[in-house]
């Protein structure tokens, strides 16, 4: 093995950048300047979006008026839709109509291709894709996007065709702002290495979606849920965890390739929940999550006492998602949904002071080999 060799870019400083600031051995999250705990609960998403676009907070009129812009770019083209339809009806993954039908929102630009302009079709048409693919499962029509509605509340409206309350589109805010961006994970640094060849921001957002598709990066969230659900029925959830442990399987929603300690989205998810939670018949499975949560922590740390296998951001995703009502299925696509804030403004930033991203491999294999012809092999 090379000496120098850093498998997986471990450790490699690749750009500079002014989105977010990941601090994993304190557990600390910094988006656009703002602490974690001090802008997801508080900013809708389109404020969220704003400022990392921009590196400020819009004054209302500004919010106003970039809302609408964004709004008016929520229509995906009929031809797309039908794709993505066609996708839910042959039970194709989610993933995959998501990455079709993203690919054509440049059937629906005016004008030329423009960076910031393919930025705001990227961001405003997955919602519309990731609904479509929903209802077409489900075998109902698409709901059209609404323009009156924020960001997160036409997305819940889209899913079931039902305006929805104030504390849900809350809820799910506060989870698009906490995971909008997050350094260079591997969906956005594919972005930016596509970007990074001066092609276009939707072909950067089209690949993000592939890497995000991948089990080790956005897939986790799903199978949290549909292991709570087991725990709940449970009486001993301990024992849940030494089943999973003993079959030499991850117990998902904990442990983060990057924070030492408890990721600190999932305190402000577990914030989120408990404030949507409260008063609810479902609380008694946030209760449950929970206790799930405190037994599963102790349990790791007798199995790995080496490692500090603390609760992630998906743990406590699953719980709020499912509150909210989005389904588990969508779960990734609504990362993707919340993510492509973040993807965007990487691929905005990286082209301010663009150079062709292009990493070298160290080459292991034979280097003396004779050709043979075909009849003699």
């Amino acid at each position: 093995m090379t000496d120098d060799l850093q498998r997986g870019l471990e450790g490699v400083t690749v750009a500079e950048t002014r989105l977010s600031r990941v601090d994993g051995e304190n557990g600390e999250l910094v988006i656009g300047g703002f602490p974690l705990a001090e802008l997801a609960p508080n900013a809708t998403y389109e404020e969220t979006l704003f400022l990392l676009y921009e590196d400020r907070l819009p004054t209302e009129s500004e919010l106003a008026d970039f809302r609408a812009d964004l709004a008016g770019k929520r229509a995906v083209h009929p031809d797309a839709i039908d794709t993505v339809v066609d996708a839910a009806q042959r039970d194709l993954p989610a993933m995959d109509a998501v990455r079709m039908g993203i690919a054509a929102a440049p059937l629906t630009r005016e004008g030329d291709e423009d960076p910031e302009t393919d930025a705001r079709l990227s961001v405003a048409q997955l919602p519309t894709v990731a609904a479509a693919y929903w209802r077409a499962r489900k075998g109902e029509e698409p709901v059209e996007p609404r323009e009156d509605l924020r960001h997160a509340a036409n997305y819940l409206y889209m899913l079931d065709g039902e305006e929805p309350s104030e504390e849900r589109v809350r809820g799910l805010e506060t989870y698009l702002n906490s995971v909008v961006d997050h350094g260079l994970n591997a969906s956005t640094f594919t972005a930016r290495t596509i970007v990074s060849t001066e092609s276009d921001v939707v072909s950067a957002v089209t690949g993000a979606v592939g890497a995000l598709k991948g089990p080790l990066h956005g897939g986790a969230p799903g199978p949290v849920l549909t292991m709570l659900e087991d725990a709940a029925a449970r009486d001993d959830p301990a024992s849940l965890v030494h089943e999973i442990l003993d079959a030499g399987d991850r117990v998902m929603g904990f442990g983060h390739r990057v924070y030492q300690v408890r990721d600190p989205r999932a305190a402000v998810l577990q914030d989120a929940a408990e404030t949507f939670y409260e008063g609810r018949d479902q609380r008694a499975f946030f209760d449950a999550a929970r206790e799930f949560e405190d037994t599963a922590v102790d349990v790791l740390a007798e199995h790995r006492p080496d490692l500090r296998l603390e609760t992630n951001v998906e743990f406590y995703t699953a719980v709020l998602l499912n509150g909210v009502g989005v389904p588990k299925e969508l779960f990734t696509p609504t990362f993707a949904v919340a993510r492509a804030g973040g993807w965007t403004a990487h691929c905005l930033e990286q082209l301010e002071d663009n150079r062709l991203i292009r990493p070298r491999a160290s080459y292991v294999g034979d280097t003396d080999r004779e050709w043979t012809p075909v009849d003699e092999r």
